[in-house]
């Protein structure tokens, strides 16, 4: 599939969009947490699922953006492949977070020092992703805008949620 028209000169607005929708649900994750199990398992387990499904969909933005949209700027932009590589390294660091958090959470009954622990591994990866986007939103957003429609054989719109 190709670029589509209407939406690639706004591909850089829509991933400063998905970034902010990401720090709102990360904020809203260590809000609710509030340290303490019982706000971790509330009936439905609902703020654990919220908790699994950000560090899902965090998880799947990253992939697309290392497996489409990297490559593809690459390609287009040689010039920002230093940027691309910190941008992965990034990646990973967020990954090993992520990891360290569904393992504290993974539990149906977390207990009160998994709920801390989760909470402090939130901390440090809400953190590491302001950095990371604010970075990212800096050397790539601009670039992103500039695409041409038909630029390249990569549909960049995938990686992107559709607007509301």
């Amino acid at each position: 599939m190709t670029d589509q028209p209407d939406r690639v000169a706004a591909v850089g607005v829509q991933l400063v969009e998905v970034h902010q929708w990401l720090r709102q649900e990360l904020a809203a994750l260590r809000r609710n947490l509030g340290g303490s199990a019982d706000a971790m398992v509330r009936p439905g387990g609902d703020l654990l699922a919220h908790c699994l499904s950000f560090c899902s969909v965090l998880s799947a933005h990253h992939a697309d953006e290392d497996s489409v949209l990297f490559p593809a700027l690459a390609g287009e932009h040689p010039e920002l492949r230093a940027v691309l590589a910190e941008l992965r390294r990034d990646h990973d660091q967020v990954a090993g977070l992520i990891r360290a958090v569904r393992a504290l959470v993974g539990d149906l009954d977390p207990g009160p020092s998994a709920v801390a622990g989760a909470a402090a591994e939130l901390d440090g990866l809400a953190a590491l992703l302001e950095s990371h986007f604010g970075y990212e939103e800096r050397k790539l957003a601009a670039a992103l805008n500039s695409r041409r429609p038909g630029a390249g054989s990569v549909d960049l719109t995938r990686v992107l949620p559709p607007g509301d």
